[in-house]
């Protein structure tokens, strides 16, 4: 019984994290920096690439994507989007910028130095989220799956994102920190982590209270924007129309 008790216990420790718990671990954010954001900017994406933070915005006549000053929260340089087009998640891989669009079903490749339209592509689905492991591109469309795609958005692999075993919808903004999906599950102020090889939320980041009632307004809309710098592994986190931006650290519950 004890060498079972032994060999149970070594299987654990190689799982993923909520696999022996059956639950996933349980964390809150601690705000460690707080800067400017631009409360015009409704947040769709949000990225660092060699340590410069990009901002993807939306809605039909104020969708944009900006190079941003961490510290000030202005554009230095902006691209803007017909009036037709709702642009959501953004990312940049092998030196492509990738955007996509709401329910257009239009994705956009640019050179990501000089912001110079490449193409455009036709986009099956809606368009939420997107993020990159370094190898491929990973989108979300609101549903509970997750899309791993190759430089021409041809679908190589899908997950369906579960939590506690059953499926976990409204997955919106994405960001991959550490070998790890992270999203925003949209309407709510949760953040999950997922195993990117099967889907399961290893963790919850529960975001509450992170904009002080005293920042929103009426147009203050929900948490969305994660943003992970690697040079320095900080970890970014705002909203759309939210005032401000704010480095954050993880601290179990």
């Amino acid at each position: 019984m004890k060498v079972l008790k032994l060999i149970l216990m070594t299987i654990c420790l190689a799982l993923p994290l909520a696999s022996c718990s059956g639950r996933p671990k349980q964390y809150k954010v601690e705000t460690v920096n707080s800067y400017p954001h631009d409360e015009e900017s409704y947040t769709q994406g949000l990225f660092f690439d060699g340590g410069k933070l990009y901002e993807s915005t939306g809605q039909y006549g104020e969708s944009t994507f900006r190079l941003v000053d961490l510290s000030s929260g202005k554009a230095l340089r902006r691209l803007d989007f017909g009036k037709k087009y709702f642009v959501e998640g953004s990312c940049i891989l092998g030196g492509k910028l990738y955007i996509l669009t709401w329910q257009e079903n239009v994705a956009f490749e640019y050179d990501a130095k000089s912001l110079k339209f490449i193409r455009s592509y036709s986009y099956p689905r809606e368009g939420w989220g997107l993020t990159t492991d370094g190898k491929q591109l990973i989108a979300s469309d609101g549903s509970a799956k997750l899309f791993f795609m190759d430089g021409n958005f041809k679908v190589q692999k899908t997950v369906e994102v579960k939590l506690n075993g059953r499926p976990l919808r409204l997955l919106n903004e994405l960001e991959w920190i550490d070998g790890k999906i992270w999203a925003n599950v949209y309407t709510s102020d949760m953040i999950v982590i997922i195993n990117p090889s099967n889907g399961e939320v290893e963790a919850t980041v529960d975001c509450t209270g992170l904009l002080p009632r005293q920042l929103r307004d009426s147009r203050t809309d929900v948490l969305n924007g994660i943003a992970y710098n690697p040079i320095d592994k900080k970890i970014y986190l705002t909203g759309k129309y939210w005032k401000r931006l704010y480095e954050v650290r993880l601290i179990e519950k």
